[in-house]
């Protein structure tokens, strides 16, 4: 097996399964970051992911972490929290400083969200593909989350958090809303200790993409904020 070219004047992908074992899920290189180039790649299961100074890579990986709306994990914590509503929930208020935010947030690490990744987002996002989730102290942006929607799936990109659990109150609004609108999948993509703490789970990637088609075909409309009951212990 051997690494696809997606050429920039005519981008079209390899079938998924078609990803390399090792690194797991790399799939192709090249192509560009043109919206209709973006949400045919997320239709198929395929996200972009690559580091500065890179060629855009391709990935689908053999594992896909995944976490149903309904099945959000509200640790005892996480519901006093909510339950206090110290912090204003908003949707799509301001995307490209979630994007940024979720950039900066990663410092001395190093990040996947180069400037050319964040426009490609940001014009996603004026088109209707792209949404966003912010937690307000007052003025300030201290957490959120942004992703991409198809049909009935929210491919989540990053999140971050500026106080504690501001990424967990900002996912916890999000999973409730997608609930509430019909959704049926947020496509975590990649597993870590923090997706795995709110419920995420890995499946295979014949199981996500048969969900995933039969998901594409029901286009939503994004869900509008709602005041949420936090009851419970």
């Amino acid at each position: 097996m051997h690494l696809a070219l997606v050429k920039a004047d005519n981008p079209e992908f390899p079938a998924p399964h078609a990803a390399l074992k090792e690194p797991d899920g790399l799939l192709a290189v090249g192509g560009n970051l043109y919206p209709s180039t973006l949400i045919s790649a997320y239709s198929q299961g395929i996200f972009p992911w690559y580091q500065d100074g890179e060629p855009i890579l391709w990935w689908s990986p053999s594992k896909r972490c995944v976490l149903p709306p309904a099945e959000f994990h509200i640790s005892k914590s996480l519901r006093k929290q909510l339950k206090r509503h110290a912090y204003q929930i908003t949707t799509d208020i301001n995307f490209a400083a979630v994007v940024s935010a979720c950039a900066e947030s990663r410092g001395a690490e190093g990040t996947w969200i180069s400037d050319s990744m964040a426009s490609a987002y940001v014009e996603l996002h004026k088109l209707g593909y792209a949404h966003s989730v912010e937690v307000w102290d007052r003025t300030r942006l201290v957490g959120g989350i942004y992703g991409v929607t198809i049909g009935s799936v929210f491919c989540g990109e990053s999140m971050f958090s500026a106080v504690s659990n501001g990424s967990k109150i900002a996912m916890a609004y999000l999973c409730q809303w997608l609930q509430a609108g019909g959704y049926s999948l947020v496509d975590c993509q990649i597993k870590n200790d923090h997706l795995l703490s709110l419920g995420a789970r890995d499946i295979s990637r014949k199981a996500f993409l048969s969900l995933l088609e039969t998901s594409r075909s029901t286009p939503l409309a994004w869900p509008q904020p709602a005041a949420i009951d936090w009851g419970g212990d």
